[in-house]
């Protein structure tokens, strides 16, 4: 269940996904667009493709992980960590919304 403690968080998050969901439709427009018929131009849009991927992939996570966050806050279980069921230290929270655990079972 959201509470009002909790809304604030919820409207960041909402925020970041959002953005990160952008994000990821410029890659995947990025990554359709045609290649060059110049070998040399290929060689470095090939290279440009592969940092592309990878950042889309990385935006993936983010975005899973933020989904996760969100589904947490619904549930109420937010801010424990899935590791030893503690609560997860505030500022790490703060630093890292989306965290799963704890400083301790981060390691």
């Amino acid at each position: 269940m959201i509470t009002v403690d909790n809304a604030a968080l919820v409207a960041q998050l909402e925020l970041r996904l959002a953005e990160l969901q952008h994000r990821l439709a410029s890659i995947k427009k990025d990554v359709t667009q045609a290649h060059s018929d110049d070998s040399a131009e290929q060689a470095q849009e090939r290279e440009n493709d592969e940092v592309i991927d990878a950042i889309g992939n990385e935006t993936l996570v983010s975005i899973s992980e933020i989904k996760k966050a969100l589904q947490r806050i619904e549930e109420g279980s937010y801010g424990l960590c899935e590791g030893c069921g503690e609560a997860i230290n505030p500022s790490r929270l703060e630093a890292l919304p989306a965290s799963l655990y704890c400083i301790n079972c981060a390691d």
